[in-house]
């Protein structure tokens, strides 16, 4: 399926909706508003003012449908979410465009402030809604006759695979998979699912599989017997492979509620989540990110030129440190630190601090117990290597380390890594591989759990720990 075409037909959709209904509203001021405002009729001249207000009026609606992530996942659509995605921009949208371009507009009297606004919002939600309900049905009826299908990779091969295979193709109406083959559960061959799709080799070859093949979605369906240990090995494996993954349920999880049931025709399945926060929140966080290390860079100009001079007169060697770190997707990056150890600390190679360590200087340990040593770290926010809020970076050194005891450690490289986190927050630096471990499961719930609303609580936290001084 050709997603960037189906893109650019809900943009074209949405394009020419905003279009006809900003002139309709048009028309509406022109002989509502504008003729009780004067008292005679006021003829409709489509001049240059009215052409480039519907121009900008259009753009606007598509940027803001971009910052919901509207055109994300354009296949997936289900109606009923789409009319509350729907109410909810064109809601904003309205409100926006009030603010921005009518409110300083000459009315007869208060009450068409009122008229006009739910008037637009009236026009405006009919028409785009009306657009979007028609081509997603027509997506949706082609999916469910299977016209249309995403290519689909099955995790397993015994009775519980085979049973979903037969309860997804023997259904009605199609829930869009189209299998392209299974691997198994264990390294072995000659499972009952060969009997109805190929049979493409090992769950350990799954990136390559879904590569070669051009997957698009993962069902894992392995036996209870080899849940505990292979799932989340799988999981783990499938991390940064751009595929939708669900796995079927066992009675457990149907009633510890993990099902959440999208659809009257789909079989059951528990679907893993690659979205951490809406759009617009990543796009807000990307904002504080800038307004905060911007704003911090020109505050703390004062506290940054002492550490300067502290740091020259503490010990010979430069003022800042670098070091390679892992950041997103595992992308490589230097973090800029204040110099807190004299030169050729770890000319025995990496080492990690501990309490008393006589390779950091006097003044190294107040800015530790400060968090003073970090503060360069906003360049790294403002170039955008780094996040304010996000796991702490590590060196690979260590994280090849940790992978060995965490497998999923890999998980935190979904996000930004942040000057502060959760795991910094409730367990503070670690001084040991076992202690990154333990530092983990809380960044790994940080990230599950990501909003602008934790982001704001970290920070606050965050403060809290620096100026009581127990940054160590």
């Amino acid at each position: 399926m050709n997603k960037h075409l189906q893109q650019l037909k809900y943009i074209i959709l949405d394009l020419l909706s905003a279009s006809f209904a900003w002139l309709l509203f048009f028309v509406y001021r022109k002989q509502v508003v504008e003729q009780e405002l004067f008292g005679v009729d006021v003829p409709i001249l489509f001049d240059n003012r009215f052409y480039t207000g519907i121009i900008s009026i259009s753009i606007f609606w598509l940027l803001l449908y971009s910052v919901f992530g509207y055109y994300r996942n354009v296949y997936r659509k289900s109606r009923l979410i789409e009319l509350g995605q729907t109410l909810i921009q064109c809601f904003f949208g309205v409100l926006t465009i009030f603010f921005v371009a009518l409110l300083d507009d000459l009315i007869p009297s208060y009450k068409n402030y009122y008229s006009s606004i739910a008037t637009l919002f009236c026009i405006h939600f009919s028409i785009t809604y009306l657009f979007r309900f028609i081509f997603t049905s027509i997506t949706v009826y082609k999916i469910h006759n299977r016209e249309l299908g995403f290519k689909t990779l099955i995790v397993g091969g015994a009775e519980s695979a085979v049973e979903m295979y037969k309860s997804l193709t023997e259904s009605s109406k199609s829930g869009g998979n189209y299998f392209i083959g299974f691997v198994n559960g264990m390294d072995e061959k000659g499972y009952q699912l060969k009997e109805f799709i190929p049979y493409l080799g090992s769950y350990k070859s799954l990136k390559n599989i879904i590569e070669s093949e051009s997957i698009e979605e993962v069902l894992i369906a392995i036996e209870r017997s080899e849940q505990h240990h292979i799932l989340e090995e799988i999981i783990n494996e499938l991390e940064g492979v751009n595929v939708l993954i669900k796995v079927k349920p066992n009675n457990y999880d149907i009633l510890a509620g993990k099902v959440k049931m999208k659809s009257m025709f789909d079989v059951p399945l528990i679907e893993i989540k690659h979205d951490l926060m809406p759009v617009w929140q990543f796009i807000l966080k990307r904002v504080l990110d800038l307004v905060v290390s911007v704003s911090a860079i020109f505050i703390l100009a004062p506290l940054y030129i002492l550490a300067i001079t502290l740091v020259k007169l503490s010990s010979k060697g430069p003022v800042f440190y670098y070091q390679e770190r892992i950041g997103i997707h595992g992308s490589l990056f230097k973090i800029i630190k204040f110099r807190s150890m004299f030169v050729d600390a770890e000319k025995l190679g990496p080492q990690l601090s501990k309490d008393d360590d006589i390779r950091i200087t006097k003044w190294g340990k107040i800015m530790r117990q400060y968090r003073i040593d970090e503060l360069p770290q906003f360049w790294n926010v403002l170039i955008g290597d780094m996040s304010m809020v996000g796991p702490r970076p590590e060196r690979e050194f260590y994280a090849e380390q940790i992978i060995v005891k965490a497998p999923h450690y890999k998980h935190i490289h979904k996000v930004k890594p942040g000057i502060t986190s959760w795991g910094m927050v409730k367990f503070g630096y670690a001084s040991t591989v076992d202690e990154m471990v333990d530092r983990l499961k809380y960044d790994v719930i940080y990230i599950e759990n990501m909003s602008i609303f934790n982001d704001l609580k970290v920070l606050i936290y965050t403060f809290k720990i620096v100026f009581q001084g127990r940054g160590k």
